[in-house]
């Protein structure tokens, strides 16, 4: 019994799988490709980056980095929605507390380091148009691991300190509108009070610092690239805007995601509806699909690796 009163429940209720009952199994179908998709795509790229000594440079350090953060997002919520699909008839999934506890950490920690990622892209590359004489010097390996260990290590203890104080909260409601758990989610399910107030000026430190911080440090960074190709050549800007469109997609992708889900949040609030779990089901499936296609496609060093790669499998 908490001191306000109320019982802590040890179970939630994932009550937006309603809107898909009677298309379960076909939802089912779909999300097992798309995932099978993912893991082959992105292991694929990642493999690359790995294998070819022509490309271990910063650049494609970052992005196998970030393909690998986004497989491991992946994994911790793709096998979740599977199950939670083939179990869904009555259009209620039940979760443990403790479950979703622990997959708002997952969700929160690696989408900030999403952000921090494509954040370090966007230095890589402002120092390498902007400052190509220095750039060896600036970016080393030691320097491109530190970056890397930060865009990781922040978001893990950022969102590990909120789910100790998301944990803490006693709870008042037990249904959440999701087709998976977050945190900030969480916190609308809580009794309210100070301490609940207090953990949602966090998030919102939590937010800016590994979300808006990173989003406007790199619109700055490509608002400086563009300035300097301005002023160069055809053939430079067009070779530099090249490498920096595939990070552009990937950030406009995951901006928007980010802007519908927190617009949905602020209008629907925890009613029930079909459009709160559509989003939030595409806030994992339009990033985690798009990434390994924009990066295995654009990147023209990677996409030559990857047809010479898939043309001899075929021909043997």
């Amino acid at each position: 019994m908490t001191s306000a009163g109320f019982n802590v429940t040890s179970s939630l209720t994932l009550v937006g799988f309603s809107s898909l009952s009677g298309h379960s199994l076909l939802f089912f179908f779909v999300f097992l490709l798309l995932y099978l998709f993912v893991l082959f795509s992105d292991s694929l790229v990642i493999y690359i980056i790995c294998s070819q000594r022509a490309l271990h440079r910063p650049m494609f350090a970052f992005v196998a980095s970030f393909l690998l953060n986004s497989l491991t997002a992946s994994t911790l919520t793709y096998p979740k929605l599977l199950s939670d699909l083939l179990l869904s008839g009555s259009g209620l999934v039940q979760v443990s507390r403790t479950f979703c506890l622990f997959q708002g950490f997952f969700v929160s920690s690696l989408g900030g380091a999403s952000f921090m990622l494509l954040s370090a892209m966007a230095f890589d590359r402002y120092l390498s148009i902007c400052h190509p004489m220095h750039y060896t010097v600036l970016v080393t390996p030691a320097k491109v691991v530190l970056m890397l260990l930060l865009c990781w290590m922040l978001p893990v203890i950022l969102g590990g300190v909120t789910t100790l104080l998301a944990s803490r909260l006693p709870l008042c409601r037990a249904q959440l509108n999701r087709a998976y758990c977050d945190i900030d989610s969480y916190f609308t399910l809580s009794c309210g009070g100070a301490e609940a107030q207090l953990s949602g000026i966090y998030i919102l430190l939590i937010v800016t610092a590994t979300v808006f911080l990173p989003a406007t440090f790199m619109l700055f960074s490509y608002a400086r690239i563009l300035f300097i190709c301005l002023r160069r050549s055809r053939s430079f800007s067009s070779k530099a805007l090249q490498t920096c469109l595939p990070h552009l997609l990937v950030f406009f992708n995951y901006s928007i995601s980010v802007y519908l889900d927190l617009m949905l949040r602020r209008l629907q609030s925890n009613r029930e509806s079909d459009s709160t779990l559509i989003i939030s089901m595409l806030m994992i499936l339009v990033p985690t699909v798009l990434n390994p296609v924009v990066y295995g496609l654009k990147l023209k060093e990677v996409f030559t690796h990857v047809k010479r790669l898939l043309s001899c499998r075929r021909d043997s």
